[in-house]
């Protein structure tokens, strides 16, 4: 077990505090992360004394602004691994899926096509694929899991033809933690001429990304689960893909010329990005990447990885737990108790100070593949450590006796 001491960082955090000013065992991170004050500052800041809009003026402080929104740019691609014109910022990974969806996917998929995507995805990786079947008539299969739960890539090897033209699998599962091996998923999708999409909301905030070293054609993720703000979001897509897909939304700010006859769109990003963006989310983003590479992203995974193995050992303890997922998950630990609905583990749990998801976690496809409605997930973040493991304990323990 490691020495937590040296990474965790609650004080920088005003949101683990409960409005009495007690400790909040927080471990929901995987929902969305608590915030530090850095980037809670920052959004203040680019709110009040530095606020503008970006793009339009051409006083002082609105040139200021923009220089500050694009160096958030910078900063997003300097993140993982890619450049500053392939990032496009949208409102979060949700709308990220669905601009490709809509754009890329409209142009280039056709009836008798075919997309493969996995049994744990995340609905935000599932519909909007099906919304264009729906429009296009494209054939969507579905890639098993192995028994610890994660996607079976040598099924997917046997599965993958020439007329699957995309895959779209999460780099961590939002319910499990599984990890995905990226560059072997794209090496499987490239060696049928199909692309990569990577749903990477729970890795950004847990692993080093490096989008030229995974190969993936398309890679996405939100900003509230990196402890930024809420109403952010990349899409990071190859240049030469970006360049060939059409707008998705008509408006301010993505265009080159507008006439009745005929208008002409400006070049990616900002093709994708029509009217005022998310100015200070976009600020805060960039504080909140700062602070997560000043941790260091791998001490961090290091850190949650103690704590699961410490959950897991303990659970595993029990006969009245059933655990999911494999021993070695990112950050995220998803169980069953017998007897117990996962929602009155979390409400009595709630009482002890204690915060966890209960649910299918907007994922009802990997629900029934387990066999159950819903699961109570635990997941962490720097911020947590052996107390909130503890309160945790304690909290099952008194459900136990409250239940019989």
């Amino acid at each position: 077990m490691s020495d937590m001491s040296t990474l965790t960082r609650q004080a920088d955090f005003p949101g683990l505090l409960t409005r009495e000013g007690a400790p909040w065992h927080y471990l929901d991170t995987a929902a969305t992360a608590q915030k530090p004050q850095v980037v809670i500052d920052a959004m203040a800041r680019a709110l009040g004394a530095d606020y503008a809009t970006v793009h339009r003026g051409v006083y002082a402080r609105s040139a200021e602004m923009t220089l500050a929104f694009e160096a958030a740019r910078r900063r997003v691609a300097t993140f993982i691994g890619g450049a500053e014109d392939e990032v496009v910022f949208v409102r979060g990974a949700t709308e990220a899926i669905n601009l490709v969806a809509q754009t890329w996917g409209l142009t280039n998929l056709k009836a008798g096509d075919r997309i493969l995507l996995s049994v744990l995805e995340h609905h935000s990786n599932i519909v909007p694929w099906q919304l264009l079947q729906d429009r296009t008539g494209v054939e969507i299969d579905v890639c098993p899991l192995t028994d610890d739960g994660r996607i079976d890539l040598d099924a997917a090897e046997r599965m993958l033809t020439p007329a699957h033209k995309l895959v779209a699998l999460a780099h961590v599962s939002n319910v499990l933690g599984s990890m995905l091996d990226v560059r072997r998923a794209a090496d499987l999708a490239h060696g049928v001429g199909a692309k990569l999409l990577v749903d990477g909301c729970q890795a950004a905030p847990r692993l080093p990304v490096d989008v030229a070293a995974l190969d993936c054609d398309f890679y996405v993720f939100s900003g509230h689960k990196l402890y930024g703000p809420t109403g952010i979001g990349v899409l990071w897509a190859r240049k030469d893909i970006l360049d060939s897909m059409p707008p998705w939304h008509g408006g301010g700010s993505m265009i080159d010329r507008v006439t009745f006859a005929r208008t002409t769109y400006a070049p990616p990003p900002q093709r994708f990005e029509a009217g005022t963006p998310a100015i200070a989310e976009a600020v805060a983003l960039h504080a909140a990447i700062d602070y997560v590479e000043a941790v260091g992203l791998k001490a961090a995974h290091a850190h949650e990885m103690a704590l699961v193995e410490r959950t897991r050992e303990e659970l595993r303890r029990r006969n009245d737990i059933r655990l999911f997922g494999p021993e070695d998950s990112a950050g995220i630990v998803s169980f069953a108790m017998d007897g117990v609905h996962p929602h009155d583990l979390g409400t009595i749990l709630d009482e002890e100070g204690v915060a966890i998801r209960a649910g299918h976690h907007c994922a009802q496809p990997l629900m029934d593949h387990l066999g159950v409605p819903a699961t109570a997930r635990v997941s962490f973040g720097l911020y947590n450590d052996e107390t909130d493991v503890d309160a945790l304990l304690r909290g099952i323990a008194r459900t136990k006796k409250i239940f019989g």
